[in-house]
């Protein structure tokens, strides 16, 4: 049996409360998040370069060497993106945002709803993209712990960020409006009041694809 079998929801750590509901959930295109996320394009136009440098130079053993690392490069980009692809599922419900990672050892990260300071949708192309989410407050979310679901070069405040997603402008969509359905709720007094209401405005950022 899995780990992920014995989940009471696919992608929660346990049942949900009364009152809440899961909107959306998603988890990443393993192609697009090697591309995206992990550079995928990069390290093969890297080892493109170094075999034909080999062949310009007259070692075609050497070539044929290059080309065989580069082979094994892709294939370990490509075997990671797959698994983080299989073991993560991201869940937005009415009052919180839910990112289930790890592909060794699992975890879930809770983001409340009011603590969102705000959110940046990236898109990618042909429908994909990515959301970063920015925290009101200290947060105890390191880049390490985030990694690679955290925005890139954000290492003093880290972002965690739903990445590679199909359909991202619904899941932005549906987080924009779940996030300005808290407001009024903390404006009521039924829940314990934010030090800052979130923004429900996502903005939005094209990336090459």
């Amino acid at each position: 049996m899995r780990e992920h079998d014995i989940e009471p929801i696919r992608g929660l750590p346990g049942d949900l409360p009364p009152g809440e509901a899961v909107l959306w959930q998603g988890a990443p295109d393993a192609w697009v998040f090697a591309r995206s996320a992990l550079g995928a394009r990069w390290i093969g136009g890297y080892f493109v370069l170094l075999v034909g440098w080999a062949l310009v130079g007259g070692t075609p053993m050497g070539a044929l060497l290059t080309a065989g690392f580069g082979v094994l490069a892709m294939g370990l980009v490509y075997g990671f993106a797959l698994l983080v692809a299989r073991t993560t599922v991201y869940t937005i419900t009415n009052r919180r945002v839910v990112l289930r990672v790890g592909a060794a050892l699992s975890k879930c990260i809770n983001l409340p709803l009011v603590k969102l300071g705000g959110a940046d949708l990236r898109t990618l192309g042909a429908g994909y993209g990515d959301i970063s989410l920015s925290l009101d407050g200290p947060s105890m979310l390191g880049y390490a712990m985030l990694w690679p679901h955290a925005r890139p070069f954000r290492l003093a405040k880290p972002q965690p960020m739903l990445r590679a997603l199909p359909n991202a402008a619904e899941a932005a969509s549906i987080l924009a409006k779940a996030t300005a359905a808290v407001v009024p709720v903390q404006q009521r007094g039924d829940a314990a009041p934010a030090a800052k209401a979130p923004r429900p405005a996502l903005g939005a950022r094209e990336a090459a694809a």
